[in-house]
């Protein structure tokens, strides 16, 4: 009841006409700075983060958390029409949002799916980060290298199941995808790994680069391949009508949404874990459940599921930033940095030392979940237009999205040359039948998998033990062991019933 006043009164403190303009601004920028790939929150937050030095601290952190929310849905924007992800969060997205724009000629609804689950996601994260905001945080805190790295082991085991029927080519790619991600320095011993005397490579394979590269590049080979054919049933769906989801769609993405909306908030609040690392969690969470469609080919379920939870766990991330002053990626690094500098110490005493800044920055994320699914439905028409555009015209266009987004990364040629070899690789996969989601799976926990591994390994002194030496570790590992189990009893048990009807036959 005491959180229920404090919201109440944390909207009295929002709605001033600086703050809801704030909260307007930090949406519409948001929604554009996640439809541009290679920016993505992080780089959008620190460039924009100059803006705010003359506003006060409760208005300059509610534009920012705006922006920072908002970006989550802007990046579906570009994956769902073009299949080049906007920021990290959205490669999941174009998994199941490219297909069902483009070969079910839907793409007002992949797009309106996209932010319904997005607002529903982040109204799930908004309100249990009011109502469990300190609780989570301390749940967080419990999570160490330990419990950590048996999470991400158990989320990289659901690239079998996200492969279907081939679980060999998943396994291959997962493979090549945790080689990739290992070149450049070891960040614990400073040695070089797989750079082959280049020092370019010393620096490692870049995320964004190599994400526009394998989807987007090689969809503009697969179009100039195909740009003789014409793409049909979409130019009939240009109006907001036209993009209107069905009850029955509605139904199919809304318990999605919700699950992956606790998953996603859980996932945020995790130190180090981040929206991309929900997004592709809320995904492999959808498989087991029923799906109308295989995951994979345009299904609601799974574009609900990844966009709800990225949005979710940019809601979560602000419980430890907010309750305990730990960041839990690098945009609430930034964040941190930003109320640090006008002079707020975020932790404990933050709710009671300074309610109407925390208050006020949590009732402008319900807000700003409002303002943005409004903007982002409205301006759907307009975003739908691009798939009318003749292919002749469509390739040049995304070539060149894709070499300005690879760039912007860094100011490097390198990343270019990384997009350009990456989207090869990635057309011939497509065209050998191999799917990418596993290369880009386990090219994005990679990293964070073997940090957190190897700082729990140091701690236990190399002893297994410590996968065991909490509850949650626990729990983790026991669940672990039986998902590779699985497929070794399922084969022994289909063996044991084939011997059994052949000796039938026999007899």
């Amino acid at each position: 009841m005491e959180n229920l006043q404090a919201l109440l009164q944390g909207f009295v403190v929002l709605f001033t006409f600086e703050n809801i303009g704030a909260t307007v601004l930090g949406a519409v920028l948001g929604l554009i700075v996640g439809a541009m790939p290679g920016i993505g929150s992080l780089a959008g937050v620190a460039l924009l983060l100059p803006l705010t030095y003359k506003f006060n601290p409760t208005t300059a952190i509610i534009m920012l958390g705006a922006l920072y929310y908002a970006n989550m849905y802007g990046g579906a924007f570009s994956a769902i029409l073009l299949n080049i992800p906007g920021d990290g969060p959205a490669v999941v997205t174009l998994l199941d949002g490219y297909p069902m724009a483009t070969k079910k000629g839907r793409p007002g609804q992949a797009l309106l799916t996209s932010n319904i689950a997005s607002f529903i996601g982040g109204a799930v994260g908004i309100l249990i980060l009011t109502f469990m905001g300190p609780l989570l945080a301390d749940i967080g805190l419990k999570f160490g290298p330990a419990e950590m790295a048996v999470l991400l082991l158990l989320t990289m085991t659901s690239i079998g199941w996200l492969m279907g029927e081939n679980p060999v080519k998943g396994l291959i790619l997962t493979m090549a995808g945790i080689m990739l991600a290992s070149m450049g320095m070891d960040t614990l011993s400073g040695s070089p790994r797989y750079d082959f005397g280049n020092m370019y490579l010393l620096g490692g394979i870049p995320f964004t680069a190599f994400v526009i590269g394998t989807v987007g590049f090689s969809q503009v080979i697969r179009l100039m391949e195909e740009r003789a054919i014409k793409s049909e049933a979409i130019t009939d769906k240009l109006t907001l009508r036209g993009s209107m989801v069905t009850w029955h769609d509605f139904t199919r993405m809304f318990m999605p949404s919700v699950r992956a909306g606790v998953i996603g908030t859980f996932v945020g609040v995790l130190p180090g874990a981040g929206a991309t690392s929900a997004s592709f969690i809320g995904y492999a969470a959808q498989k087991p459940f029923k799906n109308e469609e295989p995951l994979g080919t345009g299904a609601i379920e799974g574009l609900a599921a990844c966009e709800s939870a990225n949005n979710a766990a940019a809601a979560g991330a602000f419980a430890p930033l907010l309750a305990l002053g730990i960041p839990g990626s690098g945009t609430g690094a930034v964040l941190l940095g930003g109320l640090m500098m006008w002079g707020l110490n975020p932790g404990p005493l933050l709710f009671q030392n300074e309610p109407e800044f925390a208050w006020g920055l949590i009732a402008s994320l319900f807000l700003a979940n409002i303002i943005t699914l409004v903007i982002s439905w409205g301006v759907i028409p307009f975003l739908i237009k691009i798939l009318s555009v003749p292919t002749k015209l469509l390739i040049p266009i995304v070539t060149v999205v894709c070499f300005v987004g690879s760039y912007s990364t860094d100011n490097s040629m390198y990343a270019v040359l990384v997009m350009v070899i990456s989207g090869v690789v990635g057309y011939i996969l497509q065209k050998a039948n191999y799917s990418t989601a596993p290369l880009l799976l386990s090219f994005v926990l990679a990293p964070l998998l073997e940090s957190n591994m190897r700082k729990a390994f140091i701690i236990s002194q190399g002893k297994l033990d410590i996968f065991f030496s909490s509850g949650i570790a626990t729990t983790f590992s026991v669940l672990l062991i039986l998902f590779l189990l699985f497929p070794l009893v399922r084969w022994i048990l289909i063996k044991a019933r084939l011997l059994k009807v052949k000796s039938k036959k026999i007899s």
